[in-house]
């Protein structure tokens, strides 16, 4: 399989010299604040990025998606916005309103839904062909802008937290282990994840339809059971985040006056980001709001052990 790394360098070469959008949003990170929150074992970081207030803010009811065109349509796109193909079925953009120093978003060249079980294997695939790159995928209710236009995100791998956690003691503990694939569970972590890591990319797939097989029960009246999904290629083996969720914005999200934080929880949040689009919330959050807004949206961990015994 293709590594992608040359062809995509190019891209973001060539676009940040002639797309003024692209090179002044990329130049604005060197303007983004950063706060951080210490946990026992692990840290959380606030990020004010108020380029982002499009996508935290976006309205993605049916009559605000039916009513707008699709922005990662082709024939909507931004004249200036180039890609590189990906197979035969998508097309590998730079992401113009980033997060991340490369921040890359994978469109599928049809005009289809947010769905993630047909495509969990071409997940995979970016990931092993994008190797310098963490491939992310946000649920269309938890997280996705579009979600009626089936696409993935990418940046450099390091850039979120759950990267260098993963493994970790206390943290992770090996649940179970079969040839080719591992299952990782975590505690004390803030956030329900389940983790698959292995070399076998089938018995991967087979994993991941299990537990979605699952979770689909406990969210029958979804398009999907809501999950946001961070994996990586390193020496070998695909690592796995699954963060399933039960809800799309916390209550602060909806408040008024000065209970209000405009944070819209997808996956850089989920992976240890969190992103407020506001100064005034970027200022004014606390622990006590991150706890309270990562126990409304994610599940717990006895809700994970439930949905992850013997799928592997």
């Amino acid at each position: 399989m293709s590594d992608y790394s040359a062809r995509v360098g190019e891209l973001f070469d060539d676009q940040l010299k002639g797309w003024d959008l692209a090179r002044d949003n990329y130049r604005q990170l060197d303007n983004v604040m950063t706060r951080k929150f210490s946990y026992p074992c692990f840290d959380l970081f606030v990020q004010f990025n108020p380029g982002r207030i499009t996508s935290s803010a976006a309205k993605v009811d049916a009559r605000s998606i039916e009513a707008r065109p699709c922005f990662l349509c082709e024939k909507n796109r931004p004249p200036q916005q180039r890609g590189v193909a990906y197979e035969d079925d998508f097309v590998i953009l730079v992401n113009p309103f980033p997060i991340f120093r490369r921040h890359l978003t994978i469109v599928s060249e049809s005009h289809t839904d947010q769905r993630i079980a047909p495509n969990f294997v071409t997940m995979l695939d970016l990931a092993r062909c994008l190797p310098e790159y963490s491939v992310f995928y946000n649920g269309p209710q938890c997280g996705a802008s579009a979600p009626d236009h089936l696409h993935f995100q990418a940046g450099n791998r390091g850039f979120m937290p759950v990267e260098q956690d993963f493994g970790k003691k206390p943290l992770c503990t090996l649940q179970a282990a079969n040839e080719g694939i591992e299952l990782w569970s975590w505690e004390e972590y803030r956030r329900g994840i389940m983790t698959l890591r292995g070399t076998d990319r089938y018995a991967l797939m087979r994993a991941f339809e299990k537990f979605y097989l699952r979770f689909e029960l406990m969210q029958p009246d979804r398009p999907e059971p809501m999950l946001n999904i961070i994996t990586c290629y390193s020496d070998g083996n695909w690592i796995i985040h699954v963060i399933p969720r039960k809800l799309h914005r916390p209550s602060c999200f909806f408040a008024e006056g000065k209970d209000k934080i405009v944070l819209s929880p997808a996956s850089v949040d989920m992976g240890g980001v969190l992103i407020t689009p506001r100064e005034e919330d970027y200022l004014k959050i606390t622990s006590r709001d991150i706890n309270d807004i990562l126990d409304q949206v994610c599940l717990t961990e006895d809700e994970i052990e439930s949905l992850t015994s013997d799928i592997i």
